[in-house]
Parts: structure tokens; sequence; C-alpha cells
């Protein structure tokens, strides 16, 4: 089973929204997926809920109330939608049961000197300083030609993690939502340049490039 894991103890950075389309990408690509919800706010496990039945199968675990416990066996790819302000122990433990994190960071001053503070403590975990876990970020509802995303661009670059690109904000996140979608599954000429902006991120996840080597 591999796990993949979207973290960061920044709160409100998109956490569920990058698990949800994650979790539909492996899906589509005819994974046995699951997602593992650890926030008690239950955002991927009520998406969940809303999911089609004539799409994809996913099914979900309350991570928050059980762990892992519940995660079906015959599971072929595990998405961990990771709890905030998470740090220490706790973080170690979170990271133990991942191959593959990406890290959200969203284009404001507070959010770039939380992951620097959250990256620094990330690198220094056995796990992820011995190569047992590959790590990479993701700008998050991103406003192009803005100075703020310029700036987080920048910073994003200078990471000694792989960079995979930027999401824009927009309300095609949330009309996927509210269907229980993802965004690869919304029409093609309402949804093309979320699409593209995915490729990257698709291709780094479908690649040995995110993962460990044995």
């Amino acid at each position: 089973m591999r796990h993949v894991m979207v973290l960061n103890a920044k709160g409100g950075c998109g956490k569920s929204t990058l698990s949800t389309n994650i979790a539909v990408f492996f899906a589509r690509d005819g994974h046995n997926v699951c997602i593992a919800d650890y926030d008690p706010q239950r955002s991927s496990l009520d998406w969940l809920a809303m999911r089609p039945a004539d799409l994809p199968a996913i099914t979900g675990a309350a991570a928050f109330e059980d762990g892992l416990r519940n995660v079906p066996r015959n599971t072929d790819v595990l998405v961990i939608d990771a709890p905030a302000r998470v740090h220490g122990t706790e973080l170690n433990e979170l990271v133990r049961r991942a191959e593959t994190i990406i890290v959200p960071v969203l284009p404001s001053s507070i959010d770039m000197k939380a992951c620097t503070h959250f990256m620094a403590e990330l690198l220094e975990i056995g796990k992820v300083s011995r190569k047992q876990a590959r790590l990479a970020v993701i700008a998050n509802r991103v406003r192009e030609n803005t100075l703020v995303f310029e700036e987080l661009d920048r910073y994003l670059g200078k990471l000694k993690v792989p960079y995979l690109g930027a999401l824009r904000e927009a309300q095609n996140y949330l009309r996927a939502y509210s269907r229980g979608l993802g965004v690869s599954e919304l029409p093609e000429y309402l949804a093309w340049p979320d699409w593209q902006q995915w490729k990257p991120i698709s291709e780094w996840l479908d690649s040995k490039r995110s993962q460990p080597s044995v």
C-alpha cells in the first residue's frame, strides 16, 4: 500500500482540497483508493459522502477517531489528509506513515514564515532526512501576476525540495467539492486551465521521483 500525505502545520492552506483531488487522480488511474481524514471537521469525508456512485470509487477512514485501523486491506493508495497544528512527536508519528508528502503553501507572508519553520522541522525528521519519504511543495490558491505570488514563487523555488507548481484560486474547486468531484472530473471547457496546472503534480506523483528507493 502506498501512503501519500498532504501535510502542513498551518491551518487553512487547502490540505483537504489537495487530498480529494489527489485521491481522484489515483482512482481514475484504476487504483483502489482510500482517504484517511485526520481533521475532526471531516472536510474530506464530507466530500466523499457527496461523491456520485457512477464515478471511480474512493473509500474513507475517520482517522481522527480510529487512526488508520479502518483502512480497507485492499487499498492500493492511501491519501492522508493530515491535521493542522502538528509538531514534535505527533509530526514524527505522522511522517512515519508516509512515503510521499506534499506541503501546500498559500501566498501570504504569514504562511511563508510558518512554512520556513515547519520545513526546517520536517527536514530534520529521520525518515525525511534519510530520503525514506519524498517531499514536495505546491503554491496553492494563487492569483497570478500579483506581487505576493511572485514572492511565494521565488521562496518555494529556493527550498531544497521539489516545487511542483502553482494552483490558482478558482471557483472550480468549490464546484467540484460541492459535488464530490475532483477538478479533473469537471467539463474540459470549464476546467482546462486547472487541468494544465495539475499536469506536473500528476506526473510527479506517477513517477519514481515521488517514492523512496526500495
